[in-house]
């Protein structure tokens, strides 16, 4: 690996990618810059910045050039531009499920790309998405080094009783068992957590990834040892879209007597339910708390109750609560989410200062709290880098 090599993180969400160059010559890897592709507009959009959130670049494509790799092509060659040629060393990706095989980074091979391609009805939405850039940019650049990151390995530890399903044991045999998600932000908040609070790194911890995709983690000892989310991303708490937790019988229900087809539950269960289904409104937090309509009320409610119950639930697979971390986007921004969640988690002894809660400081717990309580913005983009670099650095 070059001293000045350099990784470009991409980050593939429902509707836009983002992502960040870093440079990982030094012990610890340093952002050059970041930016989104937003293939999604009329006219979709490249935009980067620099470490600032200055402007650098910024150039937009026709509709029909959206799908046939020229958003990448200008990524690569700004890179190259800006940076030099030769500065990238490799590209590193955000794959959502990594199955029972995979339990840290990998690099891309064709032959490790297929079996991910094969685990796409285990995450139908997101495997595809996090999958087409790194077919995309293989056409463009055949040698360059691509590296998998997953959000089910930092979950790859969990055992039974947490990783069971109450079915045939069979099934189990073939894979269908609780994974877990959002494993790269929990790496990261957890890592984070040991830094400022090292007290903590060996106590019961719970923290929430509440955004458009939410679920909780609980950490001992800073390893995951429950979470919500099982073998989809469809698990556990209310999200944007997503309905979460439900009783199964809902969907017999719906195919038996709604006469439903699988694509159309799988279409209602992934984008119409959580927080738009209830509320009927949106599916964003910030709207929802701004509206007064009463269904917006009931979604942010149902969103709260959710989630504390679920804390409740990590809290009983700790034996005890000790510290609680809110990340994402919701937990980092929404101060009245927050103060629900610690409203309703009271009697666990969580105790949360409002003045603190509403400034958004690191810790907002009261002084009379039994519950640490913080808030750590999460970074995946930068967990992915050191994962990339300690893949190429061994080779």
């Amino acid at each position: 690996m070059p001293a000045s090599a350099s990784v470009l993180v991409l980050n593939s969400g429902s509707s836009s990618i983002k992502f960040g160059l870093f440079d990982i010559s030094a012990a610890e890897p340093v952002l050059l810059c970041s930016g989104l592709l937003d293939e999604h507009e009329a006219r979709p959009r490249l935009v980067v910045k620099d470490p600032a959130g200055e402007d650098l670049f910024e150039t937009r494509r026709e509709a029909s050039d959206a799908d046939s790799g020229h958003l990448f092509a200008d990524v690569l060659g700004f890179i190259e531009d800006h940076f030099g040629k030769g500065r990238l060393g490799a590209v590193g990706h955000r794959i959502v499920h990594g199955g029972p095989d995979y339990s840290g980074p990998v690099e891309l091979t064709e032959e490790v790309t297929a079996k991910l391609e094969a685990l796409t009805p285990l995450a139908p939405l997101h495997q595809p998405r996090c999958l087409a850039p790194v077919r995309t940019i293989r056409a463009i650049q055949p040698a360059l080094t691509q590296i998998a990151c997953f959000d089910t390995a930092f979950h790859h530890g969990l055992a039974p009783p947490a990783s069971s399903f109450a079915i045939p044991r069979r099934f189990e045999a073939r894979g269908v068992r609780r994974y877990g998600f959002h494993g790269l932000s929990f790496e990261y908040v957890a890592g984070r957590l040991a830094e400022i609070a090292p007290n903590l790194a060996a106590r019961r911890t719970v923290v929430a990834h509440l955004g458009n995709g939410a679920s909780l983690c609980a950490l001992r000892d800073g390893r995951s040892v429950d979470t919500t989310m099982g073998l989809t991303p469809l698990d556990g708490l209310v999200m944007g879209t997503r309905c979460g937790a439900i009783d199964p019988g809902v969907l017999l229900y719906l195919q038996q007597h709604e006469k439903m087809s699988v694509e159309a539950v799988q279409h209602l269960l992934y984008h119409e339910s959580g927080l738009l289904g209830v509320s009927g409104l949106s599916s964003d937090m910030r709207t929802l708390l701004a509206s007064r309509d009463p269904a917006a009320h009931e979604a942010i409610d149902l969103f709260t109750f959710r989630a504390a119950q679920e804390v409740a639930v990590m809290a009983n697979t700790l034996q005890g609560l000790d510290c609680l971390v809110f990340t994402g986007g919701i937990g980092e921004h929404a101060k009245e989410i927050r103060s629900a969640i610690g409203e309703r988690l009271a009697w666990l002894g969580v105790r949360i200062d409002p003045v603190a809660n509403d400034t958004a400081r690191e810790r907002i717990n009261s002084s009379d709290s039994s519950v640490e309580t913080f808030v750590i913005p999460t970074n995946e983009e930068l967990t992915i880098a050191r994962h990339c670099k300690t893949v190429l650095n061994a080779e």
